[in-house]
């Protein structure tokens, strides 16, 4: 271990606000861990350092997703055979906020969904969870068909000009350029399932139409970004970190996509 001495929820704050947190911020935070080196107290100290630079005033936003709550004919890590299918479509228990935990998501992505007072969205595949003054209004109304546009968190923390916060982590964590995928002129759709709840508690299998995804340039997207002075770049602890204001972030990269992802399609 290279450090001299070890991080604190103390130290960390003073990291934060010197990359540019601050009291009253809508906060979307994307992390890993263990890129943070060793802090005394362990996630429950990163919270709280959060916590306490945004202040009574500000929210504390993180991706809370359940990709195994999605169609077995789509997994690839594993894939499971196609006679399962019908089994885990009909057995898959559906998605409760309170007690589905999230997946892949990060050590401090959980230590936040499971922090008293914290509201999470109701989506049972790429739920948020958000914990402070405006968490009502960013988890409420996210839409089954539009898990990651305007109508979902996402939207919400651009409606109130947040921050998007990555943490010893890439632009290929960076969920907030699916809203960019999402304003482009004709995004392409798919079909997917889910065990969703109904009234009475019970589990039903459910397929709609969304916006197929594709993370395979937001590494290149975001290096341009940066490029571009759009990005505040420090370290939190021993993790690299950038700060972004999410609209300038979005605005940014709806225009390359459009650009980009267009050149592309016209290449021979």
């Amino acid at each position: 271990m290279d450090q001299s001495v070890p991080y604190t929820a103390q130290s960390l704050a003073g990291d934060l606000r010197a990359l540019g947190v601050a009291p009253g911020d809508v906060l979307l935070l994307h992390a890993s861990y263990r890129c943070l080196g060793f802090v005394v107290g362990g996630p429950q100290a990163v919270v709280l350092a959060l916590l306490d630079v945004l202040g009574p005033d500000g929210t504390l936003v993180v991706p809370t997703h359940t990709p195994d709550n999605t169609d077995p004919a789509d997994w690839r890590n594993p894939p499971v055979p196609e006679a399962w299918w019908p089994v885990i479509r009909d057995q898959m228990p559906a998605f409760d906020p309170a007690r589905t935990p999230s997946r892949w998501m990060g050590r401090l992505a959980e230590t936040v969904r499971a922090w008293p007072g914290a509201l999470r969205s109701d989506h049972p595949q790429v739920s948020f969870a958000a914990l402070g003054r405006r968490a009502p209004e960013i988890v409420c109304g996210h839409r089954l068909d539009d898990g990651l546009g305007e109508e979902s968190p996402l939207g919400a923390v651009n409606r109130l000009d947040g921050q998007v916060l990555l943490l010893g982590c890439g632009h290929d964590s960076n969920t907030s350029l699916h809203l960019a995928e999402r304003r482009q002129s004709s995004p392409p759709r798919t079909s997917t399932g889910s065990a969703v709840r109904q009234p009475d508690g019970t589990s039903r299998w459910a397929t709609w139409v969304e916006m197929a995804t594709d993370e395979g340039d937001f590494e290149r997207l975001g290096a341009d970004f940066e490029a571009a002075d759009g990005a505040s770049i420090g370290r939190v602890g021993a993790a690299p970190t950038r700060l972004m204001r999410q609209r300038a972030l979005v605005d940014f990269a709806t225009a390359w996509l459009a650009a980009n992802r267009q050149r592309a399609d016209l290449r021979p």
